[in-house]
């Protein structure tokens, strides 16, 4: 099932602004760096385009086989150039060291396991924060991935800390205290005033699960699935020059193999829309809600059970979910939801009512081709109105 349309509109009923804070130092850094990649980038593009032009073929036949060796580039008697292997397109040479969850940083199995060590990451790995654990065994396992610090480009510190949280494993002035203790061991955390050093923080609450982040980490490297910059909080954890966005962890259930559930073909498919979510005292979500009882015939919007003997299994859930050709995909207690990506699993085309939300690698993902993005503040008849308009 393809869907190609574009949204409505190309922006909320209120303009988005986009704040610019006054850069720190260390943001300062980070840009000047950038640029210098970027002009790097640019005059080596340069040069190759006029050697291939004032030269014959076989002599830059001749000159692409010049790579530098010792990482820099290199002039010999005759006036030719050596390009650095490492770094250079194609022979990209990253060297990414990852922590060990031994006995090297004291502290460090309590942010994986907790206190008593009792919380496997088994258990981690599943429900939408499983990427902590699933981005620490992707680098594991990484091509370059070093065991040698002192050669190391970045560094990976891994930490189930929302995992651990949760299931009370560390509360938060010990989440604190542990990750202070931590840092203070890494002596190339230091070096670099931890510019680059990588943590994953895949929860809504991104690294304000770490209530000190912004004395500890405000230069290092986030990778989050939270990327609004208007959150509730004095600062915002998420800076556009130096951190990631990451999509949120989807049941391994869809994304392994065989899938539990299958999808419908559309003519199978009884709703119009739906929204699977609590109301949480949000406004798009209650409004949704009340939607759904005027229209239930077009708007699918089930009352919700997390626990007891009716509980919701992830099974039923998808089931749901594919019930419908649009899955409402509203914020939450911030401007990412799991919906969105879960949608895509059971080709139910995504509908974004959150203004802010901001999604990974949409510089070179046109989200407009495969989703639609509805201003949160024009959700009712009207937005069912449009769905119902596109044809399938």
């Amino acid at each position: 099932m393809t869907y190609k349309f574009r949204p409505p509109f190309s922006s909320p009923s209120q303009p988005q602004h986009h704040h610019q804070n006054q850069l720190s130092p260390g943001t300062r850094n980070h840009f000047r760096a950038l640029v210098l990649v970027a002009a790097t980038f640019i005059l080596t593009h340069i040069s190759d385009r006029i050697l291939s032009v004032s030269f014959p073929s076989y002599w830059c036949s001749f000159h692409a086989q010049q790579r530098s060796s010792d990482g820099v580039v290199s002039f010999s008697p005759d006036h030719s150039i050596s390009w650095p292997v490492r770094g250079y397109g194609s022979h990209l040479d990253l060297k990414i060291y990852v922590y060990d969850d031994d006995d090297e940083i004291d502290g460090l199995k309590d942010l994986m396991y907790g206190r008593d060590g009792k919380i496997s990451p088994d258990l981690c790995i599943k429900g939408q924060w499983g990427t902590q654990v699933k981005i620490h065994k992707m680098f594991l396992k990484s091509r370059f991935r070093t065991k040698r610090k002192e050669v190391a480009d970045l560094f990976f510190v891994p930490a189930y800390v929302k995992c651990v949280r949760m299931m009370g494993g560390l509360n938060d002035k010990e989440i604190d205290k542990t990750y202070v203790k931590v840092l203070s061991q890494m002596p190339y955390f230091r070096l670099s005033g931890g510019r680059n050093h990588i943590f994953v923080f895949p929860s809504g609450a991104g690294a304000h699960l770490f209530k000190s982040w912004a004395t500890y980490l405000n230069r290092s490297i986030f990778l989050t699935p939270e990327g609004d910059r208007t959150d509730k909080r004095d600062t915002s954890a998420f800076n556009t020059w130096k951190d990631i966005i990451i999509p949120g962890n989807v049941d391994d259930g869809m994304t392994n193999g065989v899938p539990f559930v299958r999808t419908l073909p559309l003519s199978r498919r009884k709703y119009l829309a739906n929204y699977l979510g609590r109301a949480q005292g949000k406004v798009g979500r209650l409004q949704l809600i009340e939607l759904a009882k005027k229209y239930p015939e077009r708007l699918e919007s089930p009352v919700l059970k997390f626990s007891g003997p009716d509980k919701l299994r992830r099974k039923e859930y998808f089931e749901h979910l594919r019930n419908a050709k649009f899955c409402l995909a509203p914020r939450g207690e911030s401007s990412w939801t799991l919906r969105f990506y879960e949608s895509y699993f059971v080709e139910c085309v995504p509908v974004i009512l959150s203004d802010q939300v901001e999604l990974p690698f949409q510089d070179v993902i046109d989200y407009t081709q495969m989703s639609i993005k509805w201003p949160s503040t024009r959700i009712g008849p009207q937005l069912l109105d449009y769905l119902e308009s596109i044809p399938g």
